[in-house]
Order: structure tokens, then C-alpha cells, then sequence
């Protein structure tokens, strides 16, 4: 699986006002960008990240619409991987495997199972003036 991101021949940037019609536009957008670069919506890690891909969008829209007007969503992909970042203006960064072992289910423990369940990786990458974040998720295919 490809992991540098800078070398996905596939891209495409989505940026959407922190509202819940963010989530849907986000998971058409995705469905159409994959169409697009030929990689099946059938295959069996697109449902699973299509949910990640929602649990982010909600995320943002629900924690950090505060301080963050608009969330913005990177998708990329390659020959054998798919990637996506959710970036939004709060700079909370929460944190991403302690998610795993929470006792109660919550959406990004979710993100985070399902995630390493499919062999990806997910990471958080702050914003050089410290005001916002990313979180990756990369995903084989």
C-alpha cells in the first residue's frame, strides 16, 4: 500500500460549510470521485470507509463548528490505496487509539476499528499556526 500521500496519482478537494448536509455531500462526492478514478464502489473496503468518512464530517460538524465555519475533505487514491483527510479550524486534536479501548462506543472509536480492521492507518496533523487539524485515514485497496 502506497503511503506517501504527495505520490496518489488521484485527488480531489471538497469544502463545505459545517452543517449536516455537509456528511451527505461529502459521501456523494466521494462515491463520484471513486466512480471517476475507476475504482468500484462494489469493492469491499468502500462501504467501511464511506462510514469513517461520516463519522469525520460529523465530527467536525458537531465539535468544531464553534471555531471552524467550513470543514474541508481531501480524498486521494492510488492503484492499492485510498486516503482522505477531514480538516477543520478547532485546534482540539483528539486522541485517535485511545479511542479503541473507550468502554462506551463513540463515533470515533468507531472510525478507529474500523479502520485498523481494514489495515489503515489514521493519523492527526496539526495546522502549522496550531489553530486546526487534520485527521488521515489510509486505506488498502
Amino acid at each position: 500500500m502506497a503511503t506517501d500521500l504527495a505520490e496518489l496519482p488521484y485527488r480531489h478537494v471538497l469544502t463545505v460549510p459545517c452543517m449536516p448536509g455537509a456528511v451527505r455531500m461529502a459521501r456523494e462526492t466521494a462515491e463520484q470521485a471513486l466512480t471517476e478514478w475507476g475504482i468500484t464502489l462494489r469493492h469491499p473496503t468502500i462501504d467501511p470507509a464511506l462510514l469513517i468518512l461520516s463519522e469525520l464530517v460529523t465530527n467536525s460538524i458537531r465539535h468544531a463548528a464553534v471555531l471552524s465555519p467550513q470543514v474541508t475533505v481531501i480524498y486521494a487514491a492510488g492503484e492499492d490505496c485510498l486516503a482522505f483527510g477531514v480538516h477543520d479550524r478547532h485546534p482540539y486534536q483528539p486522541s485517535l487509539y485511545a479511542s479503541v479501548t473507550e468502554t462506551e462506543p463513540r463515533g470515533l472509536a468507531t472510525v478507529m476499528e474500523l479502520t485498523l480492521g481494514l489495515g489503515g492507518t489514521a493519523v492527526i496533523r496539526g495546522d502549522a499556526d496550531g489553530k486546526g487539524k487534520s485527521i488521515w485515514i489510509t486505506l488498502p485497496l
